[in-house]
């Protein structure tokens, strides 16, 4: 109880300094939580669930979403289960639509609020992973005591944000850990996983919203991202994820206007650069799709699924030959 009261004072106190919110992403979602959601860290009540009906609507409305993730859920939980921890996945909005927990620990996580339905928006339940990963739209940790509710410090939540084919954020993806001796250090290790699984779905998710598009991998800094275009049988770029359309000066969400991938490539580039980029992924595609045909150039063109003379222009442009 001591620990408790003590957690509520840390916070009040924190939330009332007029320059700790500025020093501290942490300090800022507390003083959110006060301040724009009116949240007590004291409130004892259980976050709220929704009802079956409106959590079966969600899953229906994001069913190629779920569909995507389940395999990759399938296999994170297979990492960190045995360790007593939960995988969570959630909508944008905070609500959760699937979950992968042991029998054993599933009572604990239900009387958290851990559960299908329930919502865990930052105005909500203040600062916690799910919401606070949507709102600030990274990958965060929030272990413990970092938690704005009293009643939600015996937990730590690693979460990671995932964005849909358009630019959108799509979910969070969260991980959370039932154990009272988890360490910040382990919380590293598991928050990489997390991440590296919502870069997984993310990309499973693109590239099934363009199943009958060429994918083309191109480089970025952000090694967390993923960095995809989607490329018509016209050599139209039709798609970008997020990270994408910021490398190549893309509208940040909502549907692209299709455009000659030439056009894209090379925005804002000097040439070397662009040759470490697009040009070097389709070089790669181009020439491993030849390999394969033995050089036949009909065969290699039908499995880019473009024209013979489409692919005899790009191998001019890349400065191929059949050879």
């Amino acid at each position: 109880m001591a620990r408790l009261i003590g957690h509520i004072e840390r916070v009040m106190e924190v939330t009332q300094s007029a320059s700790a919110a500025a020093r501290s992403r942490l300090a800022a979602s507390w003083y959110r939580s006060v301040s724009r959601h009116g949240l007590d860290p004291a409130e004892a009540r259980a976050p709220d669930r929704l009802a079956a009906q409106d959590v079966a609507a969600r899953r229906e409305e994001h069913q190629a979403f779920l569909r995507v993730a389940a395999p990759r859920l399938d296999r994170l939980f297979s990492l960190v289960g045995q360790s007593g921890c939960a995988v969570l996945l959630t909508d944008a909005q905070g609500v959760v639509l699937d979950q992968r927990m042991n029998t054993g620990d599933a009572a604990v996580f239900e009387d958290w609020g851990l559960w299908s339905g329930a919502d865990w928006s930052e105005a909500r339940e203040g600062t916690n992973g799910i919401g606070t990963c949507l709102v600030e739209e990274r990958h965060v940790t929030i272990h413990r005591d970092e938690h704005f509710f009293a009643r939600n410090t015996a937990m730590s939540c690693m979460d990671a944000p995932i964005y849909g084919y358009d630019g959108e954020i799509l979910g969070a993806l969260d991980v959370s850990s039932a154990r009272s001796d988890q360490t910040e250090g382990f919380n590293r290790l598991i928050g990489a996983q997390v991440a590296q699984t919502a870069r997984a779905i993310e990309e499973a998710h693109f590239r099934a919203a363009f199943e009958r598009a060429r994918i083309v991998v191109c480089d970025s800094d952000d090694t967390d991202a993923s960095t995809l275009l989607a490329i018509d049988e016209n050599d139209l770029v039709i798609g970008a994820t997020r990270e994408a359309r910021k490398v190549f000066g893309l509208d940040a969400s909502g549907v692209i206007a299709p455009r000659p991938a030439v056009d894209i490539f090379g925005r804002g580039e000097e040439p070397s650069a662009r040759a470490s980029g697009f040009e070097k992924a389709e070089r790669a595609a181009v020439v491993r799709a030849l390999a394969r045909a033995d050089g036949n150039v009909s065969q290699a063109a039908r499995q880019l699924g473009v024209g013979r003379a489409t692919l005899y222009r790009r191998m001019k442009r890349l400065g191929l030959d059949e050879s």
